[in-house]
């Protein structure tokens, strides 16, 4: 009987270096790949660009390779266990790093089975992170940037949203990453917000500012950015004008659409109860839902229904009673809105709603109650947090403080400490090169 060979691989980017280890893995037996799923990629780095289903597609025509399984975690053990290869292939780079971790279960797992771990130099000149890198500069399309927030709800406990309102923004959601307990933490995704767009431009948050200015404006952060996008669209306007908007959103790419169950004129629900505005029948908002998904064009993009119930002090009752009925109009989401600091009711929202539906995604934005963890709204059956304004409101104090520094010294000096250096913004931007 041959023996087995174990091989993990996320196989988002082929390269000589995978090829040779497949080749390495052949010789000892037949090579099963344990191929990482988008769930066990995404707790630790970013999506991968190919779907599982595309990935696996390539490594079964990879010749050499006898098998491919799932690996559902990024931990080898659940897989070892339960194949129980003779071996176990992997590259010398995990002795150090993040993977060190990883590398000590698997010896101490493949000891209890009697197996052997087997470690090959890693190939020089190759490195995957900066290859996805490079990729990414190229961009990417409208279908493949549309298809990623599903892709992300799937995957992911959570999905963590930032707020853009420019190019600049764009890129900071784009790219900015740390790194906690050996894991990548990084945003999934960006937030179009008419209250920051319309601030921005020193305007009124209203409804009335024409969506072909908003997109033209998201077209900057679009251009420079791979990530997907959420849209808010207030009210989404009268139900004939809200078919063609999502339509217009779908073909740029959107990945979703935020709409809110008011009518009347447009007025930020954060500023108090004299300016909460009606709510829209059920009847008439789950219309305009209804309608909006037949006009759909893809499977892919998302209508989110966001209900205002707890801002007009109807309560979680009437709160719930919108949600089912939205989400048989067709809603692929719901956002639940509260401005309570102790963030109470949109827990009991949450956990009630989830008794009854276990799949339809909550969205929260939880600007007045951002004592809690994503852990714990995850918890609560939260899908995805949006951080709906912080990048502009972090970034008025700033420019504030630097300009008073400049009138209160007649000169820029004592600003520099405030202010990124040119060489390093420049660097931000795609294009421009380090040196």
């Amino acid at each position: 009987m041959s023996k087995t060979v174990y091989l993990g691989m996320i196989a988002d980017i082929m390269h000589p270096g995978l090829i040779n280890i497949i080749n390495e893995g052949a010789k000892y037996g037949d090579v099963i790949i344990g191929l990482f799923t988008d769930k066990a990629i995404a707790t630790h780095k970013r999506l991968p660009v190919l779907t599982y289903d595309q990935r696996k597609e390539v490594v079964e025509n990879i010749n050499g390779v006898s098998k491919v399984v799932p690996q559902d975690e990024w931990s080898y053990v659940s897989n070892l266990k339960k194949i129980k290869p003779d071996y176990i292939i992997h590259g010398d780079d995990w002795k150090e790093g993040a993977n060190k971790k990883i590398r000590q279960e698997v010896f101490k797992v493949m000891e209890e089975l009697g197996g052997e771990v087997i470690e090959i130099p890693y190939t020089q000149g190759i490195n995957s992170s900066k290859l996805a890198k490079e990729i990414e500069g190229f961009g990417t399309t409208p279908e493949v940037r549309m298809k990623r927030l599903r892709r992300l709800i799937d995957a992911k406990p959570i999905v963590r949203i930032l707020e853009s309102h420019c190019g600049l923004t764009g890129l900071i959601a784009e790219k900015i990453s740390v790194e906690v307990d050996g894991k990548i933490r990084q945003f999934d995704g960006m937030w179009s917000s008419s209250l920051t767009d319309s601030t921005s431009k020193g305007k009124p948050d209203i409804e009335a500012v024409d969506l072909t200015t908003r997109l033209h404006d998201l077209n900057d952060t679009l251009e420079v950015t791979t990530k997907p996008v959420i849209f808010d669209c207030d009210t989404g306007g009268k139900t004939e004008h809200f078919v063609f908007t999502v339509r217009t959103l779908e073909r740029l790419g959107i990945g979703a659409v935020i709409i809110e169950d008011k009518i009347g004129l447009k007025q930020n629900s954060l500023f108090g109860t004299d300016a909460v505005q009606k709510q829209d029948t059920i009847e008439g908002f789950s219309e305009k839902i209804s309608a909006g998904k037949s006009s759909q064009v893809t499977e892919d993009f998302m209508i989110i229904a966001r209900i205002e119930s707890l801002i007009a002090g109807k309560g979680i009752d009437d709160a719930l009673k919108r949600a089912f009925a939205y989400v048989k109009a067709g809603a692929d989401g719901i956002m639940i809105h509260s401005k309570n600091n102790n963030g109470m009711d949109v827990k009991e929202f949450c956990e009630r709603f989830r008794k009854e539906d276990k799949e339809t995604p909550i969205v929260v934005v939880p600007t007045t109650y951002n004592q809690f963890t994503e852990t714990e709204l995850a918890s609560w059956g939260v899908n995805i947090v949006i951080y709906a304004n912080h990048m502009l409101r972090s970034a008025y104090p700033a420019m504030v403080k630097c300009a008073k520094s400049i009138l209160e010294n007649e000169r820029s000096y004592e600003a520099n400490e405030l202010c990124m250096p040119v060489k390093e913004i420049l660097t931000l931007i795609p294009g421009n090169k380090k040196d």
